[in-house]
């Protein structure tokens, strides 16, 4: 199939040509525009970015126009229904805005590339260059010292500080990166070769995208990156006067973090991306925004971001009650006991299946061996006895019988067993054997056992008991419920942590915390817990300290978060594989990007071992060999144990080498710029194959380059690659090879059977191996199948966040509309309107006029504005007209009452302490409880409190708001829990969770809008009543799922969450310091302090 494939690509050419093609008149369009600026003076180059600037800004003025007519009509406008169109309007022609900007850069294109092509030849070939000074400059030169000013001229110098080092501008833009930065524009994926400089070719579509003036983003992998690229390439974008920060030099929630947002270009991980959407979606002010919309983004790494990092949620939480309340450390003891027990039964197992095999009982040892497989598949006696000839075809074989007529003989294989493991859904059972002996020292037998609630309140309900006994017991039985569920919970998570989850391979346990390690990295993933309970079974199993359970405040996925940009693009090395994930969930086109000189790397042929020790001993002769030949070698592995195993085993050959791993990468830099000299040998796991760029000497060269040993396939081709990749960067020469063994994991689970017959038939002795590539082709096989597994389940947690994500919108769209108070008048009067049609929907058609009156006065506050026999004959339309408008107009009342009642306290506060006060906090009660509702003191002195109605309507419904979508996410998460059990029932659980979740959102919106509006009608300012100073409070004990800045010291507002490590110091080259009393280096002839400094 795939030899038709390549014969039909030679003829027709393949997709990723055809791209290149219909690039290739742009890149033309490019040199010629490149040619005519080559003889402009700097000036006139400069002053081209300006001229393109007022043509995007010409083609959209007429919208822009309307738009401020139609803001100032709907100011204006009291009618609900006209008000609401004319904000409809304002919407559509933002939208038209965006569509518009787009072709206009699509035709500016040519003209902004070779901009930047011509700026980075200048910025190469000259040391200074000299331009007429612009405030922009002058500002630029305060703080910056590669600018400096010379009367009326600003001075560029060609090199500057980037990561704490001196660099010298030495790139000019070739034409594969003319073809990424085109790529990119379009809103595509650009796969580009290690070393082809993909940091480069961003800054075109970058440069091009922030002419708009609506932002640009540039998202990296990690804060280093970041912070490094943005010093990297800031001066050519600074030189054309666009200005340039990165979040991750701020702290959240400050102003200098808004004032990043505010600039032209942006750069910043994807955590703190994120993390600052969720937090402005939390702010009880405007000013406490720092994001502005989303327009466009380029995703660096973009596989790495959107696919691995997506694959868990963003979660802000904070302390629920009772969150230390557990049973993990009760329950372990039995834990450690029940695992012990299996695994002795399984050694007896496996010692019976061996025995059976040598009397040549085949089936009966099959059984046995299934058996085993089922009780724990990571047993290593096991592994190895599978890899014995004829053991694992047979243990297939077996597998399929018993599976076979959905799996219904298969409890005859699991009912010796105390639990049983499918280790391929990552799902873990206990039987009724495991309960049995765990409850055996217990006199409760039922005390893992779910009490059947539905038929135990049928009992009830037949029963002769009174009504408030049957209550008591109803309750009883409900608690019952929820204890038990919680506690199968409890040991469900802890028989996962004691058997699919090990130490220094899932995780580590540094500083007497459980750290997870990221299997597409190899990193430390700082801050980042497991979900539902796992990570505090990893604790208790670990006996390290048991954190308390927290509640989400707010939550996205990264995959819903990056989907809001208007337009989103993204660079890496390896997106091939992932290409139709890609466009399915964001609809991203991959384009593959040719090199700019041929790659010369030799990818040999995998090898294949039987067990895992012939494979690492092929593995030190290997490294023998190559250090004696005098070329570097970097050894890949898939875990901190591995690579801690093959370093002992260097050690005792003293063959010296370097180890970078999870719990030693402060020292990824040292060793990463070591690991391209002679002789030296580097282990480490997958995170050495993202981000580092390993440069070789000439003399390397000549030996035959960088060397990398795989001593294992990973379960996505992408990491393979990405460690390949690392070497022959450039036209480099080198080599790659990966050794295999049938005992690893990826074999084990998806292996090809194909492998293991062929292994037996040909009787390959201990030490001997295959290597063929039909055997590296059913190896990318076997990947494939894992990596359509896990795209499954990445589809899986978006589904079910898409449904989130709608409700998610609708909510945020009304606390926006809150937190500005321009469209929130409208959001009210259908609040309103929502409220009187609940409650006329309730009681019209059983012409249940007396509750209909009881409820207009529980929820509004408001006597009945029909009587009983219009109640009764009007129609259901007519009755919630007449109801609303009562209740708006009774509203609209007792705004001005309690304005009129407040303003005399504010104006003589105003009168005399206005010097004193900027915001003031009125309280306001409906009875129950008492909202601080904040309002400016000036503003409400001038409008003679006007807007005191609004300040009420803002406080009020971001309150209500916040505290019932807090609820609504804890309700939403147990329903994602409890609706998995619908699979035993051959039910759809993501079916049934929409179907729920809908329901949840309808009464989630109805008790909001009831809340808001029961509060607004009847709330009134206290009897006893001080106007106060507003105290801004700060949200307290609030944890990021995710790590956010590399900061030594703990975050004051954030206690909980614990400090990060200290990096290992570097050179660093520190911008100059101007003396306060020195002249301003600005060229204003001031001194500093009074000038910049101050």
């Amino acid at each position: 199939m795939a030899g038709i494939f390549n014969l039909v690509s030679k003829l027709f050419g393949n997709k990723y040509d055809k791209d290149i093609k219909t690039i290739q008149p742009i890149i033309e369009q490019i040199h010629q525009e490149h040619e005519k600026l080559k003889s402009v003076t700097n000036d006139e180059l400069r002053e081209k970015t300006n001229a393109l600037k007022a043509r995007i800004e010409k083609s959209i003025s007429a919208e822009k126009l309307e738009i401020e007519t139609l803001k100032s009509q709907a100011e204006e406008e009291n009618d609900n229904a006209i008000k609401e169109g004319l904000y409809n309007q304002i919407d559509d022609i933002e939208k038209s805005i965006v569509e518009k900007i787009e072709t206009t850069l699509n035709e500016l294109l040519p003209e902004a590339f070779a901009v930047v092509k011509e700026t980075a030849y200048r910025f190469t070939h000259n040391q200074n260059i000299q331009v007429c000074a612009t405030d922009f400059d002058r500002d630029l030169a305060a703080h910056k010292d590669f600018v400096s000013i010379e009367g009326e001229n600003a001075i560029y110098k060609n090199s500057w500080v980037a990561a704490g080092n001196e660099i010298v501008w030495n790139m000019i833009h070739y034409d594969v990166q003319l073809i990424g930065g085109v790529v990119l524009h379009q809103g595509k994926i650009a796969e580009m070769a290690t070393g082809e400089g993909k940091t480069l070719v961003a800054t075109l579509p970058v440069y091009l995208n922030a002419l708009s003036g609506l932002g640009v983003h540039l998202v990296t992998v990690n804060d280093y990156l970041a912070k490094r690229d943005a010093e990297w390439m800031g001066p050519l974008f600074q030189f054309h006067g666009l200005s340039i920060d990165c979040i991750d030099n701020h702290q959240p929630n400050s102003e200098q973090r808004k004032k990043a947002y505010l600039s032209d270009i942006t750069y910043g991980t994807n955590n703190e991306f994120g993390f600052d959407y969720l937090r402005d979606n939390m702010a009880k002010r405007p000013n406490d925004l720092v994001q502005r919309k989303h327009h466009y983004t380029i995703v660096d790494e973009v596989d790495s971001v959107l696919i691995d990092d997506a694959r868990t949620p963003l979660i802000i939480s904070g302390p629920i009650p009772k969150g230390d309340v557990h049973e993990y450390n009760e329950l372990k003891h039995k834990l450690d006991r029940l695992v012990a027990v299996q695994k002795k039964f399984i050694t007896n197992v496996i010692a019976d299946s061996k025995k059976l095999f040598a009397e040549g009982d085949t089936g009966e040892a099959g059984f046995k061996l299934l058996m085993a497989y089922r009780g724990l598949p990571k047993n290593k006696s096991l592994i190895k006895f599978l890899s014995e000839e004829g053991i694992k075809t047979q243990l297939q074989k077996t597998e399929n019988f018993y599976m076979q007529d959905q799996s219904k003989e298969m409890h005859k294989v699991d009912e010796e067993l105390f639990f049983v493991i499918d280790e391929k859904q990552n799902s873990i059972e206990l039987t009724e054997k495991g309960i049995e002996l765990m409850t055996k020292e217990i006199e409760d037998k039922n005390f893992f056992i779910m009490p059947d609630v539905g038929a135990e309140i049928a009992v009830l309900e037949k029963g002769t008991l009174s009504d408030k006994e049957r209550a008591s017991k109803k309750e009883e039985l409900l608690r019952d419920f929820a204890v038990k569920s919680e506690r199968i919970h409890t040991v469900n998570q802890l028989l996962k942590a004691y058997t699919l989850f090990e130490k220094d391979v899932e995780y580590v346990v540094m500083d007497n915390k459980v750290k997870i390690v990221d299997e597409q990295t190899g990193r430390i993933m700082e801050g980042r817990r497991y979900s539902d309970g796992l990570h505090q079974a990893i604790e208790a199993k670990e006996n390290v300290k048991i954190e308390e359970a927290t509640q989400t405040y707010a939550t996205i996925t990264l995959q819903n978060y990056f989907r809001m940009y208007n337009k989103l693009s993204g660079m890496t090395g390896t997106a091939e594989t992932e290409a139709g994930e890609f466009w399915e969930i964001y609809e991203l086109d991959v384009v593959v990007i040719p090199t700019n000189r041929p790659i010369i790397r030799d990818d040999k042929d995998d090898l294949v071992y039987k067990t895992n020790r012939e494979k690492y001993n092929a593995v030190i002769e290997e490294i023998d060999a190559l250090t004696k030949a005098g070329r570097p070698v970097l050894v890949g592995t898939t875990s901190v144990e591995i690579s801690e195993l093959l370093s002992r085993t260097l050690k005792m050959r003293n063959i010296k080498h370097n180890v970078l791993n999870a719990k030693l990468h402060q020292r990824e830099a040292d060793i990463v710029a070591e690991a391209g000299k002679a002789s030296v040998v580097t282990i480490a796991t997958n995170m050495a194959g993202r981000g580092t760029d390993i440069k070789l000497s000439d003399e390397v060269k000549t030996a035959g380059g960088l060397a990398i040993l795989g001593t294992e396939r990973h379960d996505s081709r992408r990491v393979d690659r990405q460690l390949r990749g690392r070497s022959g960067r450039q036209g480099d020469p080198g080599s790659s090879q990966f050794f295999v063994s049938l005992e690893d994991n990826l074999m084990r689970l998806f292996g090809s059977d194909r492998i293991a017959k062929l292994m037996d038939r040909m009787g390959l002795e201990e030490g001997e191996v295959i290597q063929h590539s039909m055997v590296s082709k059913s190896i990318e096989r076997a990947q494939k199948k894992v990596e359509e597994n896990n795209f499954g389940i990445r589809k899986r947690l978006l589904e079910y966040d898409d449904v989130m994500n709608q409700q998610r919108e609708v909510i945020y769209k009304k606390r926006r509309h809150a937190l500005h108070g321009d469209r929130l008048s409208l959001d009210i009067s259908n609040m309103i309107y929502d409220t009187c049609e609940s409650i006329v929907s309730q009681t019209h058609e059983a012409k249940d006029f007396e509750h209909f009156k009881l409820d207009l006065i529980r929820f509004l506050a408001s006597e009945s504005p029909v009587s009983e026999e219009e109640f009764n004959n009007l129609n259901i339309e007519e009755v919630i007209e007449k109801t609303y408008e009562s209740c708006y107009k009774n509203y609209q009342l007792k705004s001005e009452n309690i304005a009129t009642k407040a303003f005399p306290v504010i104006k003589d506060v105003f009168e005399n302490q206005s010097a004193t006060y900027e915001n003031i906090v009125i309280p306001f009660t409906d009875g129950m409880k008492t909202l601080q509702v904040v309002t400016n003191l000036k503003e409400t002195a001038e409008q003679e409190g006007k807007n005191i109605g609004l300040s009420i309507e803002k406080s009020v419904t971001l309150a209500i708001i916040d505290d019932t979508w807090k609820e609504h996410l804890r309700e939403m998460d147990e329903l994602k829990q409890s609706v998995q059990n619908a699979v035993y029932e051959q039910k759809d659980p993501l079916l049934i969770y929409k179907f729920e979740s809908f329901n949840l959102f309808k009464d989630f919106v109805d008790k909001v809008n009831k809340e808001i509006v029961s509060f607004l009608l009847k709330a009134d300012l206290p009897t006893q009543s001080n106007v106060q100073e507003e105290r801004r409070q700060t949200q307290a004990n609030l944890q990021t799922s995710r790590p956010e800045m590399a900061t030594p010291t703990r975050d004051p507002q954030n206690p909980n969450q614990p400090p990060a490590p200290q990096q290992k110091t570097q050179p660093v080259r520190v911008e100059q310091k101007v003396g306060r009393n020195e002249p301003c280096p600005c060229g204003s002839g001031k001194k500093y302090k009074k000038c910049h400094g101050r």
